[in-house]
């Protein structure tokens, strides 16, 4: 949302400078209507690649990255977005009901953990796990479920295969859920700590307020 908001502020600024520029070569300065036009654009173009700059490392310094740390993580981000889909893909080509609950769990497991990192990406490295392992195993292992879900006669060798692949997935969703685990861990802290500091207080106001009356 604020990348949006930031968007739309270059955009306006842009637009506007575009306009004043205009006005000044037409009017003050007297030069034709293209030539202020064009001197226009390219001062609306100047402002939107200043401002984009800006933002882009206000962010960067938000979340303590280097713009090649960034790159590697966009980069990485972009590939795991492809693999959540296909993720997805396979997960919804299995219509069995029994499997649908943890199917769905999986997916907004997955892509809660691409959302954390993408909107804070210097939780990336608290996720490398999810990134560089677990969520292969997923795409894989899910892939190959739906395949062969879908063959039409179920010998018993195949309904081995179907249920050794489910145990595999059931424990990967432990996994993930781990991994999620892993990219709140500071969070998780951070409330457990203001709790805490809440019941400290809690229990001394009495006793506070005992002493005041005394």
């Amino acid at each position: 949302m604020k990348s949006f908001f930031q968007f739309l502020f270059r955009s306006f600024a842009g637009a506007s400078t575009l306009v004043i520029v205009w006005l000044v070569s037409f009017l003050a300065f007297e030069q034709t209507f293209v030539t202020s036009l064009l001197y226009g654009l390219l001062g609306g173009v100047v402002i939107a690649i200043l401002l984009k700059w800006y933002h882009r490392s206000q962010f960067l310094r938000e979340n303590g990255l280097s713009r090649r740390e960034y790159q590697y993580i966009k980069k990485n981000l972009k590939e795991a977005k492809l693999k959540i889909n296909r993720l997805q893909k396979a997960m919804f080509r299995t219509r069995s009901l029994s499997n649908m609950k943890q199917n769905l769990e999986i997916v907004r497991i997955a892509n809660k953990i691409y959302a954390i990192t993408k909107k804070e990406p210097k939780r990336f490295y608290q996720a490398e796990g999810f990134y560089f392992k677990n969520l292969d195993s997923l795409v894989e292992i899910s892939e190959k479920y739906a395949f062969l879900h879908s063959q039409p006669a179920k010998t018993p060798e195949l309904t081995h295969s179907l249920q050794d692949t489910r145990i595999t997935m059931n424990r990967l969703a432990d996994t993930v859920e781990k991994d999620l685990y892993a990219v709140l861990e500071d969070d998780i802290d951070n409330l457990n700590f203001e709790l805490d500091f809440a019941k400290r207080t809690m229990i001394q106001s009495p006793t506070d307020h005992d002493n005041k009356g005394r």
